[in-house]
Order: C-alpha cells, then structure tokens, then sequence
C-alpha cells in the first residue's frame, strides 16, 4: 500500500448526532467487524472506554481503519462534547480531511464549532447529514440553515427522497440520477420523481457554479451557457473541495447502514489522501522550516499526536508518520526530549484493539506501547537528522474545583493517579492552590471534571469529593497605630519576660516590611529577629476572618527586657500580642482577589455577556474586534463571582463562548460582602475548634 492509498478522515459534530455510529457503519460494511454495535447497547467499537459505555457519548478520540475498495480509511471519531475540546485538536492534527456530520433541522453549536476548526485548519470538509430516518429530520429546513450558515460553497450533491417521512431514495446532483434504497441499505439505480426534478436542477445548477470557480477554463463554459459533462463535474469538484472552494454535503442514516456506503466511496474518491495534501512542514534542530513529502525513503519523522494512560498495558503513543517508515524493534531519537526511545511492537489501532503489524508508512496512523520520555506533541525520528513539528495548541483549562481524598491517607495514590490521567489530557490540570493550601483539579468544564474523577475511581480505585475552591482572601489595615505586647511568666523555675511597642501602617508590599527604631537598648539586637518571626506567624491569620495578613508595615519603636529572664521565645510571643492588639485598633478591612477576564464571544452574545458581567460586580474594561465575527471582551470581576464561569458562559452563549483569566490585584470587598465572609469564617472556624 501507497500512501496515495490513504484516507485519515476526522469525524466532527455536536454530541448526538451519530458520528460514532457513522465510524460503526463503515467498519462493518468494509467487513472490519462482524457485528453491528450500537452506542445505545455500549457495544460499539469506537467507544470503548468505559465511562463512554456508562454515558453513552464518546469523551476521547478514537481511531480505526478499515478498507474499502483497496484502499485504507482511517476512521478518526471525535467527542461532540466542547469540554473534550483536547480530543477535537488531536484528531484534527492528524486529519486530511474532515467530516461535519449534523442531524436535525437546524445547525446545531457544535457544527458551527467544527467549521471554525476545520476553516483555521484550511482542511478540506464535507457534511454527512445523519438521522434522516428519525422523526425530528427535516433535511429541507436543515440544508437552508446550512447555506445560511456556511455559504454558498455548502451543496448538496444529494437530495434524500422521503415516502410518508420514511427515507426511501435520493437524487445524485452531480450526474442527475435518481436511486431507491434497497433492502439493505445500498442505493438501486431509478428514475429522478418529479417531485423533487425542480429542486435536483436547483441544485446541480449550484453545485455547477462551484465547480466554475474551482478552474478558469470552466469558468469560461460556464459564463459561456454550456454545459458541464460529468467527469468536468467531478475533476472541478475534487480541485474545489481541495481547494477548500466546496463543502459538499451527502445524506444518510448510519444506524440503518443507508448512504454510509456512498460515503465510503465519496471518501475515496472526492477527499485527500496524504500525498494530494501536500507535504508537512518540520524545523531542523538550526531552526530551519523543512517540508516532508511523505516519503518512505526519507529520514523517519512522526509526531506523536494523542496518548492513552491504560492501567495495564502501561503508556501508549498515538502517532503519523510524516516521513521514512516505522517498524518494530527500533531505536527513535525523541526531538524534544533529546532522548533515544526504544520501540516494541508497532500497532495499528481498532478501538482498544491493538493489531501488530510490521510497519506504519508514511501518511499513517500507528501506536506504540510504552515509551519512557514520549508524550504528547513530541517528534520522533532521527539522531542523525532530528526535527519537530508544530505542536498542537491546547486551550488553557477554565474552571477549577477543589478535591477532598474520601479515604484517609490516598493522597499520594491520586496524585500519582491523576499524573497519569493529565498525560492523556492536555486540557487537565492538578496540583496544590499555593495561596489556600487544597489540592485542586482544573478542567474545561464541570463534564470535563466529572468525567475524569470518575476515571480516577474506575482506573485507580481511589475516589474523591469535589467542592468549589475556598477564594484566597487577605485582610490588612487602613491606618496608623500604635500597639503594646507584654508576655511575663514566673511561675517558679527560670522566668520569661519581653515587652515590644509595635507601630502598625498599611504598607505598600504584600510581604511583610518589617523595621527597628529603638533607642537606648531597650530592645537588644539579639531580640530583633524574635520580634519579626513573631509578626511573620502572626499576619497569617488576621483578625477578621483568619485570613493572611497583606500590606503591612511593622516598626519596633521601643520595649523592654530582664537582664536574666527575656528569651527569644518572650519577645515571639510579645510580638504576637501586639499584632492582635493592633490590627483591632487599625480599621482592617478585608481584600478580595480581582481576576482580568479575556471573554471570546459572537457578536450577538454581547448584551447578555456584558450585563451578566454586570451582575458580577465586574467592570468592562474594553472591547476587541476578532477574525470570523468575534468579539473579545475585557472585564475585571472579583474571583468569587467568577468560579462557575465556564458553566455559566456556556449557557449564555449556547457554546459559542470561551474565556480565560489572570490574577489582576486585591481590592477591598465591599461591606456586605465582607460582612458574609467574615460571618461564615467565624462559623467555619467553631466547627474547627479553633
């Protein structure tokens, strides 16, 4: 096999709308598989895992290759969920083209979402609309969202033929012939029915004027009155669809198997093998930009696009070989780690079969176990010649949410555990909150989240409660006093004595500035670090709410000692008392973090966005124009307000939106709101016993 035999096709969509049942259809009717599964029954191919199973939506992307006509198709299924945004960027990185499917009678969020991807990407697509035996269906309204949606270069090269709402046959619009479903599922050459002739010309005078644009010699005909014949119809069809000219759109229903095999053929025939994608671009170890033409000669490259943490098999790497040709029992020099990675036997994937095979060439998709370096977005290949490809770019996690081990003395076990799980996931992240101390998860959305905790506990065994994280308050003062600590103790033995007087003023650094004005000795030198260490153990819980103590600025003015009793230990705990004393005297007042939201939104959304943030006690700081009619809006809100964002944008936007935030500073919370807080710190601290 070539790789001009080739097909990596990306399925894309909302959740719902079939495309694992499309990825089923296909393998059956290629006789990859010998049963037909079903998402529903959790006997699918495609979804394996087992949340995916329990669920019954696919949360990872999934390859399996099945041939058709001698030639190879990788199957390369997505999750339509946008928490799973991760998996949609792996699978598009490795695609050479893309198959939106949609169902329904409008365009749902996540083809929309998928457009945008696919058009960044300039990656040839087509539509498969799904479902059409369902009684939701309405491909008429459907198409016309289409259009509307994603332009003129959106044609049909089908119109689906209903009897009483049952899908009975369709038109081919490109050679204008009409075909009846057979028993199975297979299209029977017929007669095109009047009752939809008209409709059929429409189109194929559409699908005309794409092909036009695809070539100057065809536009000539075009302008010119004549008419296309048809293999001018499909050599301007292909070049328009490569071109990325025309987004054409077939018909089906994939849990009948109906359309599925004129998919298959369209695949082959319409859509880019690697070769008519052109080559890939690499940089040299000099930084030099390089093109890798699929060559099985070349040095080795491939890039290693998705990793799966499988409890028993260990480390698995997905990968496209770019270049040269990987085979078992190799050494490959890993670019970015600049290690040498010893390969065992090279698979390819089915699901979460792993078939050996001897070799993966250029232009396909393989895997391998265990490699010790290797993760995701690192370039395999040569010593003699290394390089790398351009990583994917992952969006930033967006909510975060704090994790409580349910089981005494797991700690170590989940962090190991959800180590293994971040490998797998780009958009996971995990770790201790440096300014509250709790171990915390961070995810692109609340699914997201749930979703892994669940792994955590089917894979590992360790289960854990997830709250909202506590919000890292501090307090501090808003004037000037001055405040007496005075720790004596004599109750027989060696006695203890330390007196300090503290000036106490707001500062302008969040560390503690601490200082010394004392005349005559009547603090000793030696004391001074007492009295600090003191202050230092001291502006960790302040008096509002125990919360750290910021802004502060502390000068020891003067003091006493005893020549036989003053030890450090009188001086620590004197600094203490006048820290307490003093902060009560000097206004404190609490500090509430403030993050810098980045919102990514269509323009429509922006009244809603806007006045939601409002709402947020947030402020508007300002407003950017976006490439595809997005807008970018700039607030600052307190970060309490803002820790179910995600959700809530969601909501707002139907999908469309996405965000990310950075610390900005602390600003001093309003009374009410200072007031709760410092109502529920008193109540949290007497459940403590503190």
């Amino acid at each position: 096999m070539n790789s001009s035999d080739l097909r990596n096709v990306v399925f894309l969509g909302h959740s719902g709308v079939g495309k694992t049942s499309i990825g089923e259809s296909m393998l059956f009717i290629s006789k990859a598989i010998d049963r037909l599964g079903q998402t529903a029954d959790g006997n699918t191919v495609l979804d394996y895992d087992a949340e995916e199973i329990k669920r019954h939506v696919s949360v990872q992307t999934a390859i399996a290759p099945c041939f058709w006509r001698d030639k190879k198709i990788n199957i390369i299924d997505t999750p339509g969920y946008f928490g799973f945004v991760a998996e949609q960027l792996e699978g598009l990185s490795v695609a050479d083209s893309a198959v939106i499917v949609v169902a329904g009678d409008q365009v749902s969020v996540g083809a929309q979402k998928a457009w945008d991807m696919v058009s960044k990407r300039n990656l040839p697509r087509m539509f498969f609309v799904n479902k059409l035996n369902e009684e939701h269906s309405d491909f008429g309204k459907l198409y016309a969202s289409m259009r509307e949606a994603f332009g003129i270069s959106c044609v049909t090269l089908q119109i689906p033929i209903f009897d009483d709402r049952a899908l009975v046959g369709m038109v081919d619009t490109v050679k204008m012939i009409g075909y009846k479903i057979g028993a199975d599922g297979t299209f029977i050459e017929d007669v095109i029915p009047e009752s939809v002739r008209e409709k059929a010309e429409k189109v194929h005078h559409d699908l005309a004027e794409a092909v036009a644009e695809s070539d100057e010699v065809l536009m000539a005909k075009y302008f010119s009155g004549e008419e296309f014949t048809v293999e001018e119809m499909i050599g301007g069809l292909k070049k328009a669809i490569l071109d990325c000219n025309c987004a054409p759109v077939l018909v089906g229903a994939a849990n009948e198997n109906t359309g599925v095999k004129k998919l298959m053929d369209f695949i082959l025939e319409y859509m880019p093998s690697p070769i008519d994608a052109g080559p890939q671009l690499a940089t040299d170890k000099e930084g030099n930009l390089l093109e890798l033409p699929f060559d099985p000669n070349g040095h080795p490259v491939a890039f290693v696009f998705k990793t799966i943490a499988d409890p028993f098999v260990g480390r698995l790497s997905l990968f496209k070989v770019f270049s040269g040709v990987f085979k078992s029992d190799n050494i490959m020099f890993n670019a970015n780690k600049e290690a040498d990675e010893r390969f065992s036997q090279v698979f390819a994937l089915r699901g979460k079969k792993q078939v050996p095979v001897d070799e993966i060439i250029p232009g396909d998709i393989g895997a391998v176990a265990k490699l010790t370096v290797t993760s995701t977005n690192d370039t395999l290949g040569s010593r003699k010649k290394p390089m790398k490809i351009e990583p994917i770019t992952f969006p930033e996690p967006q909510m975060m949410q704090a994790i409580v081990p349910k089981t005494r003395g797991d700690e170590e076990k989940i962090m190991s555990s959800l180590a293994r799980l971040a490998e797998e996931d780009p958009t996971f992240k995990f770790g201790l909150n440096p300014f509250t101390g709790e171990s915390v998860v961070i995810g692109m959305g609340d699914l997201h989240i749930d979703i892994i905790m669940s792994k955590l506990k089917a894979r590992y065994g360790v289960s854990v409660d997830i709250n909202d994280p506590k919000i890292a308050y501090r307090e501090t003062i808003r004037r000037k006093v001055t405040a007496e600590g005075l720790h004596k103790k004599q109750s027989g033995g060696a006695g203890q004595y330390g007196k300090v007087v503290i000036e106490f003023e707001p500062g302008t650094q969040d560390e503690l500035e601490f200082a010394e004005c004392v005349f005559g000795g009547a603090v000793p030198k030696q004391f001074f670090p007492s009295v600090e260490k003191g202050l230092q153990d001291s502006i960790q819980k302040g008096v509002l709410a125990g919360y750290p103590v910021v802004r502060l600025k502390a000068t020891l003015v003067d003091g006493k000692y005893h020549p036989v009793d003053s030890k450090e230990v009188a001086f620590v705990s004197a600094a203490r008392l006048a820290f307490q004393e003093g902060m009560k005297q000097a206004n404190p007042v609490l500090l509430e973090p403030v993050v810098t939201a980045y919102i990514y939104v269509p323009e429509r959304y922006m009244g809603d966005v806007i006045g939601d943030m409002n709402k947020r006690r947030g402020r508007i700081l300002g407003m950017n124009p976006k490439a595809g009619g997005i807008q970018e809006v700039i607030a600052e809100a307190p970060m309490a307000e803002m820790q179910r964002y995600a959700i809530d944008l969601r909501a707002l936007s139907q999908a469309y939106g996405s965000y990310r935030t950075e610390f900005a500073r602390y600003e001093e919370a309003p009374d009410q709101i200072a007031k709760k807080i410092i109502e529920d710190a008193a109540v949290r601290m007497k459940v403590d016993g503190e």
